[in-house]
């Protein structure tokens, strides 16, 4: 059940005792009704997983739009008119599809933000593009999304893979860690993994690298002590985690629990992992597409709001929904419109967002990628940790300012979008 349909849905004897008998029956068989709470709001559509190894990275997203819808009617709304989230958990794939198809056709959302799974996304931007609506992908990585997979109607405030892999690859090429030497890989078995192990071996390809190994990682694994002795076994120079959820912390706690001290990097990557492993598990270089302590007063109003609201930072994956929600609510009121054609055009020419970064983010018309600044983090020794939350220290932005943001973005052979 939604979290709008359990804060709005009328008792039967509610229904009767305001309506007449009719009236009730009809409520009761037309679920929307019942679900607009305030009759002239503009309701969008929120999925994301909040169970399974990527739920804990869900919840934070849901905080983050409860958040920003929150501020945005503190504010005056879109267009004089309040701003509703319908909230569902997407579970898997085939059930993310189906709750979108039910947002679109029976509650009418204006659009659909949110995920992290990209075989869901994947999904629920099948389910847009027939119907022609809006569908903001918060969470989702693979390149294929933005490559053989793009539509029209899917745009993508998530960073892409070979995002992430080019910017930690410029810092483990800046210690040594690529030409001539040799990983071990550890891939998450679905969609995702298997994409981002294809821009990594890319990457090592490029630049002088081998594989020592790569091997996949069913999603509900939770006990790596056969891989651990196969990294022992190998001796690597390098493990790389292509992980996700809370694989990445269960891997981070049993590494440290076995004393390997082979150094750890990570192409695929969220805060809360790290705060979820703790200070005297997590270790390595790992890119990060935003993080809290980064020094622009949007990310400090951002963080000071979010920590009154929920007495905790916001990680990553709370600044990807928190940032579609406002992109999305910005354009309505800058179009003083709702319709998907409008805004699809007004992002496809370029319009900026303050994306709590040093320099505006925008959307690259030719596969709808935001294109923004990514940062690098290192994993502090744990003497020098003071707080749960400050377990790193970051590079500065990358690319850096005199540098084109999208120099980290796919192009050439690997951009492939055709937009439909």
């Amino acid at each position: 059940m939604s979290d709008l349909l359990k804060t709005t849905r009328l008792s039967r004897r509610q229904a009767l005792a305001g309506f007449g008998a009719g009236t009730a029956a009809g409520l009761i068989a037309s679920p929307s009704i019942i679900l607009a709470q305030t009759p002239d709001a503009i309701r969008f559509g929120h999925l994301t997983p909040r169970t399974g190894f990527l739920g804990p990275l869900g919840e934070y997203g849901v905080m983050a739009v409860d958040l920003a819808v929150e501020e945005i009617n503190a504010a005056g709304g879109v267009n004089g008119r309040k701003l509703e989230a319908l909230k569902e958990d997407s579970v898997n794939p085939q059930t993310a599809s189906t709750k979108a198809e039910r947002m679109i056709e029976r509650d009418k959302v204006t659009c659909i933000l949110g995920e992290i799974s990209s075989a869901s996304c994947l999904t629920i931007s099948q389910v847009a593009a027939r119907n022609k609506t809006l569908f903001v992908n918060t969470g989702g990585n693979s390149d294929a999304l933005r490559g053989e997979s793009c539509n029209r109607y899917m745009f993508h405030v998530e960073h892409q893979n070979s995002m992430y892999v080019k910017s930690c690859g410029r810092s483990l090429m800046a210690q040594g860690l690529v030409k001539g030497k040799k990983w071990f890989s550890l891939t998450a078995d679905y969609a995702f993994g298997h994409d981002l192990l294809k821009v990594a071996k890319r990457f090592m390809e490029a630049n002088g690298g081998q594989f020592a190994a790569d091997k996949l990682v069913p999603t509900d694994a939770t006990d790596f002590s056969a891989l651990l002795l196969e990294i022992r076994a190998a001796k690597p120079d390098l493990v790389i985690s292509n992980l996700a959820g809370n694989q990445i912390t269960n891997f981070l706690k049993q590494y440290a629990e076995f004393g390997l001290t082979f150094p750890v990097a990570g192409f695929g990557f969220d805060t809360a992992l790290a705060w979820a492993a703790g200070k005297d598990n997590f270790a390595g270089i790992w890119p990060c597409v935003w993080h809290h302590l980064i020094d622009t007063p949007g990310t400090k109003a951002f963080v000071a709001a979010f920590t009154k609201k929920y007495g905790k930072p916001p990680e990553n994956q709370a600044w990807g929904d928190y940032m579609a929600v406002k992109i999305m609510a910005q354009s309505m009121n800058e179009l003083k419109s709702t319709e998907t054609a409008k805004i699809l055009e007004h992002w496809e020419k370029g319009a900026k967002f303050d994306v709590l970064k040093g320099r505006p983010g925008y959307f690259r018309a030719s596969d709808h990628q935001l294109i923004s600044e990514m940062y690098t983090i290192t994993a502090l020794p744990p003497a020098q940790v003071k707080n749960p939350w400050d377990l790193f220290t970051s590079s500065p932005a990358v690319p850096g300012p005199n540098e084109d943001m999208e120099v980290i973005a796919t192009s050439g052979d690997e951009a492939v979008c055709k937009m439909s």
